[in-house]
């Protein structure tokens, strides 16, 4: 059971949820560093009391908020889990932009380690460590189509994935996207074998 479930269960579910509601409203909205918690607190709604009561600081609150987005299947993570796609096809959809009524986001641990710029904040680690997890997990996948050297091509992807991510959203243009995933359909082509190459490669 995962740590968020564990608190929800203690201290009651709708409080927390709402808090966390809130949070993610008002983060996406006007970013981290210019929302308070009283404001988190008015929006929830809930007494500062409250808030306090279940989470001691805000650098709390945004962690649980990360861990939220990450569990709820809301990052680019979340594509990588989908069985009901063949792992190539996981992997190249990492770069199709959802469409959105308004302003594209780019990465939420990109954003929070840019609004947390010191490396030993709490924040900062949590975002650093999922942006790990996320190349571990490429390199897990690509290593499953038989690529050459997985390592060199996950982290190839996973530059590729974050880049698309920050560039449609500084430019709020989702056609950028298409571009990277041309680049990400050649790396896995020249990496992976195609039947084809194998028969080749043993006559």
């Amino acid at each position: 059971m995962s740590e968020v479930k564990t608190i929800r269960r203690r201290r009651g579910r709708g409080g927390r949820e709402r808090i966390i509601a809130a949070a993610t409203t008002l983060f996406e909205s006007q970013g981290i560093a210019a929302t308070g918690m009283e404001q988190v607190a008015a929006a929830a709604p809930v007494s500062k009391r409250t808030l306090y009561a279940h989470f001691s600081s805000k650098d709390e609150l945004v962690v649980d908020y990360l861990r939220y987005l990450l569990e709820s299947g809301r990052t680019m993570e979340g594509l990588l889990d989908r069985a009901d796609l063949p792992v190539r096809d996981r992997l190249l959809a990492l770069f199709t932009i959802p469409e959105s009524d308004g302003p594209i986001r780019g990465c939420p641990f990109v954003d929070a380690a840019a609004e947390y710029p010191d490396p030993q904040s709490p924040v900062h680690q949590y975002a650093a460590a999922q942006k790990q997890r996320f190349v571990d997990r490429l390199v897990e996948l690509v290593r499953t189509l038989g690529a050459a050297h997985p390592e060199v091509l996950g982290e190839q992807l996973a530059v590729l994935a974050d880049g698309t991510a920050s560039r449609s959203m500084v430019l709020n243009d989702p056609t950028c996207g298409q571009h990277a995933k041309a680049a990400a359909a050649a790396l896995l082509d020249a990496a992976v074998p195609t039947p084809t190459r194998q028969v080749r490669q043993t006559t």
